[in-house]
């Protein structure tokens, strides 16, 4: 192969004698590596620390395997992300199944996992610690958040398998203690898909209208039986804990044995530590309520008794102390009659002023007296109305006289000087009106008639 630093350097590529490699493109080289990796590394089991993990809006997963040493890309396809019995983590131990390949756009390898576990209890208690952890800084596990339990639920729901015992226990509980009525949402309770059916029936539950079809219950109550800490997996997922911590309805986690704990425990408002537990808490003994409610109507039964009896006592013992009716009365009903006495002489009196004003007031009311005092009134009308018309200015035009106005606001002119000062006048007549304007010429003025106009008198 020449020497690209020798003499005999070319500027264009030429078939070198002897050389019967042909030149590869890059997309060349990168599928034949994909191929080679993929035939030697067909299926793999991978043990290592997930890191940046992340889900994209496609649903297909991303995230890196990682030891001391080393560390690979991977990649989880949508349908086998939501296979997965648990949601991935950073910083938790997997070990990871799926098939080795490349990936030409970046010129790297990787790993398309298809199935993916827990490395082991103690990755499994480190993905529950990081959970609880990450949910209890949210303040879903804040015991102030806890609603008050029903004293005695109408209607309770029960979120658990429908072929279990657990069911069988609850109702049977239920039945001896004090008999409700309850609705079952069935669901799965471990393995694939178990922890969507639960959140989705507590969201069920929490759905429903008061008053509809379905009752809306009371209480809720999310049941398991015991088991190993995969089996009771389901009820530590995200999904589960946040629809029980977000229920408006109260929730009772009875999940597993005594010992059993789950994170739907602590996000629930109450624990119980098995199912039949939780029917007992759910409900109080009808027979013992009954005991209980008897005697109270008995003791509240006394208690009034026991004050009628005391009040009638006190009664008696204040009516000997009061005075007899009539020496109560007497006083009472002199004094009543000698007031209706006054009252009679008093109605004669009044009555007899009353007719005396009456008999004066017709006196005045008579027609001769009306007439007089009409025409005394008519006779001094007619006086005014004369002295009117005497001091009326214009009864004086129909003896020939004229009176000036200033055109503009009406005033009556009395002098020249006034006149002049006017400039624009209006004669008035006893037929009418005329228009004049005042001129001087020579010293001397003189009026202009400038239009005429009806009489509006």
């Amino acid at each position: 192969m020449p020497d690209p630093f020798s003499d005999d350097a070319r500027l264009v590529a030429e078939p070198v004698t002897g050389d019967n490699a042909l030149a590869l493109s890059v997309g060349e080289l990168a599928f034949k590596l994909k191929r080679m990796v993929e035939g030697e590394f067909g299926h793999v089991r991978l043990r290592g620390e997930i890191s940046g993990y992340k889900r994209v809006a496609s649903g297909h997963s991303y995230l890196c395997l990682k030891d001391d040493q080393a560390v690979i890309d991977g990649v989880i396809w949508k349908g086998n992300a939501s296979a997965l019995a648990f949601v991935p983590q950073d910083g938790v131990e997997v070990i990871a199944t799926g098939k080795l390949t490349t990936y030409p756009g970046r010129s790297k390898y990787q790993i398309v996992i298809e199935r993916m576990e827990l490395a082991g209890a103690g990755a499994l208690m480190a993905l529950l610690e990081k959970l609880k952890a990450k949910l209890g800084g949210e303040g879903l596990f804040d015991p102030r958040a806890k609603q008050r339990l029903p004293f005695m639920p109408r209607v309770i729901g029960v979120v658990t398998s429908a072929t279990g015992a657990v069911i069988r226990d609850i109702l049977h509980r239920l039945e001896d203690r004090c008999p409700t009525y309850v609705v079952v949402w069935p669901v799965k309770v471990q393995g694939e898909g178990a922890a969507g059916e639960i959140a989705a029936a507590v969201r069920g539950f929490d759905a429903i209208a008061p008053g509809g079809p379905v009752p809306r219950p009371d209480l809720v109550i999310v049941a398991r039986g015991g088991g190993s800490i995969e089996d009771l997996w389901a009820f530590n997922e995200e999904a589960v804990v946040r629809a029980v911590a977000a229920c408006s309805i109260p929730i009772i986690s009875a999940v597993g044995h005594e010992t059993d704990t789950t994170l739907c425990d602590f996000a629930a408002d109450l624990r119980a530590p098995t199912p039949t537990a939780a029917a007992e808490i759910a409900v109080p003994v009808l027979a013992d309520l009954r005991l209980t409610l008897a005697a109270q109507a008995t003791r509240t039964e006394r208690c009034a008794r026991r004050h009628v009896e005391r009040g009638r006592e006190r009664l008696a013992a204040l009516a000997r102390l009061l005075p007899k009716r009539d020496a109560l009365l007497g006083p009472q009903r002199q004094r009543a009659d000698e007031a209706g006495q006054r009252l009679d002489r008093g109605l004669e009196r009044r009555v007899t002023l009353a007719r005396g004003q009456l008999d004066r007031t017709g006196g005045a009311l008579r027609p001769a007296a009306l007439l007089r005092q009409l025409e005394a009134k008519r006779a001094s009308l007619a006086a005014t109305w004369r002295l009117v018309q005497s001091l009326n200015p214009d009864t004086m035009l129909d003896r020939g006289y004229a009176r000036v106005t200033a055109r503009v606001g009406g005033a009556t002119l009395s002098s020249s000087a006034a006149v002049r000062t006017a400039g624009a006048v209006t004669l008035r007549f006893a037929d009418g009106s005329v228009d004049a304007r005042v001129e001087r010429a020579g010293g001397k003025t003189y009026g202009r008639v400038a239009s005429e106009q009806p009489s509006l008198l």
